[in-house]
Order: structure tokens, then sequence, then C-alpha cells
């Protein structure tokens, strides 16, 4: 049974609804959530419109903690044990995807639930998907939440 379960979110309307699912298969299972936020410093393409990049870093972490404290707060409320966790990746190479499933690895999850936009054609082309990554990459059941 899913007793452990790892959420990732990024802030999007998306990964709110996958939380909401996450939350809701919790409760119904009793068990608790890792509330998962990664934020890729090394792969961001940085140019001159960017006089300080560490400034934007700073930002990006600060946000993603906010989406950390605001998703647990969700979970809480609704009766759901649950822990959070930043992520920085700051290794070349390593991407969301394989930075989401290594954590459902080493806590252990039970599930991964991720938030997945559906997108198809051109668009999914050129934006991918780190929900189709994890999907990938994944040795644990992965449960894909479709925005809406």
């Amino acid at each position: 049974m899913y007793r452990n379960i790892l959420v990732a979110v990024d802030g999007s309307h998306t990964s709110e609804i996958a939380l909401q699912e996450a939350v809701k298969l919790a409760g119904e299972l009793h068990g608790q959530l890792r509330i998962l936020h990664a934020v890729d410093t090394v792969n961001l393409n940085l140019g001159t419109e960017f006089p300080d990049p560490v400034e934007i870093m700073d930002i990006m972490i600060r946000s993603g903690e906010e989406i950390l404290r605001k998703a647990q707060k969700d979970a809480r409320e609704a009766g759901v044990q649950a822990e959070t966790r930043l992520v920085e990746i700051d290794t070349l190479g390593r991407r969301v995807p394989e930075v989401i499933a290594a954590e459902a690895e080493s806590w252990p999850a039970d599930l991964i639930v991720i938030g997945t936009h559906g997108r198809r054609g051109i668009s999914h082309l050129f934006l991918g998907s780190v929900a189709e990554g994890v999907i990938r990459v994944a040795t644990k059941p992965v449960l894909l939440i479709r925005g809406k």
C-alpha cells in the first residue's frame, strides 16, 4: 500500500491539483507526504538581461521555500502528516526528473505524484515534460495528475 507519498510541486496550478490529490490519497490511506520542490540553479541560461545571477538564484530558492510552506500548510489543514524538502540542483547534467526519482528512492517513497499539463504536438516537442521524464527514470510507481 502507499504509505509514503512523494509529491513534486512547482507552484503551478497543475501542481496544486497534484498536491490536492496526494493529500486526499494520503488521508484515505493514513499515509504521509514528502512535498518536494527542485530549484535548478545550474541549468539557468542567465544572459545579459540578468545583471546579478546570485540574486536570481536567491529569489528562486525563496520562492521554492514559500511554495513548500504553503503546500505543507494545506496538507496539515487536511490532517495529513507532511514534510517538505527543497533540493537545489547544482551539478551540470542533473535534471529535475532525476532529482525527483532519486528523492523517491532515498526517502523511500511508495508512490510519486506529479502534475502534468498534457501538452501534445509542437508545444510538447519544445517544452518537454518533467512528468514524462520522471516516468522514464523512476523505479517507483508514478501517478500523473492532469491539469485543467
